[in-house]
Parts: structure tokens; sequence; C-alpha cells
């Protein structure tokens, strides 16, 4: 019998995070990491990875990311998973070292070889990035579920922090958006195989410009945009860095075959609950699209590098990006004054 991997999780990809102001409220109590003065990057920035200083010149980024299958292809699916887990060092600034394994697969309905084929994805993706999977955990869980503990290194004075955009820094987004669009559509059997080609390349693409973006002084703050959408992850740095963005939407990034699927209402449940979520601190301009509204929030699997940088350096940036294999990065907006996201047509 044939199993859909989607069938067997309530959730997938990114879209599994809990909403943003959930996930505030668990956390609220939690007691701040103190103490630790080589703990560079903790708890209290809602950053990417943890950064913890060695010495002079090293610092160790860890982080880890598991999600339910967002795809039905097993492969594909470990491939996606791997990439958005190592994600997360490059946000950093940070160079991946190794990885381990994170399983939990319904062992009584899936067959080893799809569970083999789910860790083969994984292992070319780290592959592909240099770095070997060490090691490892496995669980038997009713849902599968799969994701690493990525383990990199920068040096401590190139972190490239959530927190610290400057006014007046340009925003830069490295990946057009509409993973969320994509899913949804898959699930309700309405993706075509451009659309799926669309989603797997991007998905799988690693977020390699991290590393040289480490290099440029003027680069202030990266995250990468995933779960939480597009005005999710910029209100983190916006608060962090105590300012205000504009974004102009015609100026976002989106994937050709997704931006139909918006427009014919294809939208995840996640993309209503992060609007609830934060949606307070948005302005909207007068007649925007329900569809418009969605895609800023549509949860990305894998999505691109946000970067706030000075905008004299805006064509280093972009040219270092095309070089990297993202030419469709571009300019989304800029940092200004107070607080919140004012969105702009």
């Amino acid at each position: 019998m044939n199993i859909r991997l989607t069938e067997l999780s309530h959730g997938g990809g990114c879209g599994c995070k809990i909403a943003p102001a959930v996930l505030q409220e668990i956390l609220s109590q939690s007691a701040p990491m103190t103490g630790f003065a080589d703990l560079l990057v903790g708890t209290e920035s809602s950053d990417d990875a943890a950064v913890y200083r060695l010495n002079d010149s090293q610092a160790i980024v860890a982080t880890t990311d598991f999600f339910m299958p967002i795809v039905d292809d097993p492969f594909d699916f470990g491939r996606i998973a791997a990439t958005n887990a190592l994600s997360d060092i490059y946000a950093m600034g940070g160079k991946p070292l190794f990885a381990l394994a994170i399983v939990g697969m319904p062992v009584g309905k899936l067959s080893p070889d799809i569970i083999r084929r789910i860790l083969a994805g994984g292992e070319s993706v780290c592959k592909a990035a240099g770095i070997p999977i060490a090691g490892g955990h496995s669980i038997d869980s009713p849902e599968p579920i799969y994701g690493l503990v990525g383990i990199g290194v920068v040096h401590p004075d190139k972190v490239k922090r959530n927190n610290q955009a400057r006014l007046g820094d340009a925003l830069i987004l490295a990946k057009p958006l509409g993973i969320g669009v994509f899913a949804d559509a898959m699930k309700k059997g309405h993706l075509d195989e451009a659309g799926y080609a669309q989603m797997l390349a991007s998905t799988t693409q690693l977020n390699t410009p991290g590393i040289p973006l480490a290099e440029m002084d003027g680069v202030h703050a990266i995250t990468d945009v995933t779960g939480f959408g597009l005005l999710g992850h910029l209100l983190e740095i916006c608060r962090g860095s105590g300012l205000s963005a504009e974004v102009r939407f015609s100026d976002l990034p989106v994937h050709s075959q997704a931006l139909e699927l918006a427009q014919r209402g294809f939208s995840p449940g996640a993309s209503e609950r992060n609007w609830a979520s934060y949606g307070h601190d948005v302005g909207l301009p007068q007649g925007m699209a329900e569809w418009q509204r969605k895609l800023l929030c549509d949860p990305q699997t894998s999505g691109g590098l946000l970067v706030a940088c000075e905008a004299g350096l805006v064509p280093e940036v972009l040219s270092m990006m095309t070089t990297e294999g993202f030419d469709q990065a571009g300019v989304i907006g800029r940092m200004g004054e107070g607080e919140g996201i004012q969105v702009i047509p």
C-alpha cells in the first residue's frame, strides 16, 4: 500500500511551528540565561541559533530544526528538512561543521526503505554543504519527524544577529516567497509539476550567502524567513533593533507559480495564525487584497535570508547573491524610526 507522507502528519514543514503569540506566552516566564559571559547569543533576542565564544577567534554556532513532511517523496522531504536546519547556521554568518540527525518515525506504518530514503535525502544536502552527519537520535513516533542539529563556527566579531539593524538600512530578501502557498496547493491536489519543481528548487537551496555576508561590516542584521512569514521575522528585527520597517509589496520576490496560486486563494492555515499573532503591529495600505495580506504572512520552509545593510552596500550584496545562485534576491524596503511595519503598495 502506498502511503503519502503528508497524510501521516497534521502539519508540514515550518507551518508546524507554534504560532508566534502562543510561543511568546509559553516562553514569557522562562528565566534569562545570565552568568555566561561567553554565550554571545542565547534566547534573549529570538535569534536563529545560539552562539558560544571559545576564544578570541572562534565561536560555536548551534541550532536544531525539525518538522513533519511538507512533501510526499521521502528523499525530497529529507533534503528540505536538512536544508532548512542548516539555514540557521548561515543566518548567523556561520560555516557549518557537522550535523546530528533527529528522527521520529511511525515504524509500524513506514517501511525501513522509506525511512532510509528520508535519511539519504538529508545526507545528500550535508554532503553538498561539505559536512558529515556524525550521529543522531531516533524514536518511534506517531507522526514522521526529521531534522538536524547543526553545529557551525564563526568569528566572534563577525556574528550576524537579528537585533542590530540600523536606521536607514536597506532590507534585502534572498529567496522569493510562496512556499506555504505551494504546500497548501499540493495538499489539496492542485500543484502541478512546474510548481513542485519550483518549490523543491527553492527549499533545497542552501543559504550559503550567509558566509560572505559575515565578512561585510556594512551588513548589520540577518535572519532567515521561515514559519512566522516575512512580517513575523522582520518584526523580530524591528523589535530587537528598536526600529520600524517599511516594506514595498510590489518589490517582493514571489515564486511565479505561487503567485497565481495565491491569487486563486491557496494559503495554509498558519498564515492566519501568524496574522492573528502580530497583525496589530502591521499597517496595510487601503484596498490591499486578502491574498496579498496572506502572502506577507506565508510560512516559508527553508526560506531566504533577510538582510539589513547599509544602502550603499546593496549593489555588492546583490552581486554576491547572484554569484551564489540567488538571482531573484532584491531590495524590499528599509528600516525607519518608530515601531512596527508599514506595508506600502
